[in-house]
């Protein structure tokens, strides 16, 4: 059963269209604590491997991890962060299309659409549309030393946050307490580090962020967000 507190992905069998040229950013706001979780988990894992367009990220909450379930007791998700949570509920703030709130497993696309995961013909249908139509090309070069260079470029009149977002690629996490207990859950693209490296106002821009440093099973991404955490005009893998 889904936990709604202020939900549930199915994956999809065939992908979804989302081309190089059009970006759709997945954010998966879930828990290993959440039993409707892993279904979530295993859709993204299936989604970003089998089309390149798609950036996919979870965000574990941590609403979660003080919640007993009966007498399998308590499990605190290792990845879990309050950042991330404060994540979900300044989302919930916006005038999101589709279905607000603050529950786990839940998707947002591109800052602008919200579901309840297991609504397949609600993402399909949010992934084929949601690409902003006021976009930020971004490209990201790794520099020889250390560090990333990102470099924006396009034509919208407003405002926007650059984030960096580093990754671990996949988990593989064995579960003995909580609503998960005596699973073996498998997490794809795990958020572990989000950080606002610089702003974009509508020229081409590049910024440099020289501490950045990549870890083996690790990935990043730039996210171009409009001001308060609106929509995502742009975004890129490392």
């Amino acid at each position: 059963m889904a936990a709604f507190l202020v939900g549930t992905i199915c994956i999809v069998s065939n992908p979804v269209s989302a081309s190089d040229a059009q970006i759709a950013v997945i954010e998966l706001f879930t828990s290993q604590g959440c039993y409707s979780c892993p279904p979530a988990d295993d859709l993204l894992g299936e989604l970003i491997h089998a089309n390149r367009g798609i950036i996919g990220l979870e965000f574990h909450v941590d609403y979660w991890d003080e919640l007993t379930y009966g007498g399998a007791g308590k499990w605190k998700d290792p990845f879990s962060s309050p950042l991330y949570t404060d994540r979900q509920r300044r989302y919930h703030r916006q005038r999101l299309r589709g279905r607000r709130g603050v529950y786990t497993p839940q998707a947002v696309i591109n800052g602008r659409f919200v579901m309840v995961g297991t609504n397949r013909k609600a993402l399909e249908s949010a992934l084929n549309t949601a690409a902003p139509s006021r976009g930020v090309d971004v490209s990201i070069r790794n520099n020889t030393d250390h560090g990333i260079t990102v470099t924006l470029d396009g034509d919208a009149n407003q405002s926007a946050a650059v984030w960096l977002i580093i990754f671990d690629r996949k988990r593989v996490t064995s579960v003995p307490t909580g609503e998960n207990h005596g699973k073996t859950l498998t997490n794809h693209n795990v958020v572990r580090e989000i950080s606002h490296i610089g702003d974009w106002h509508g020229q081409s821009t590049t910024i440099s962020s020289e501490d950045t440093i990549i870890a083996d099973n690790q990935g990043c991404a730039i996210l171009v967000q409009s001001e308060d955490q609106g929509p995502i005009l742009g975004a890129t893998l490392c």
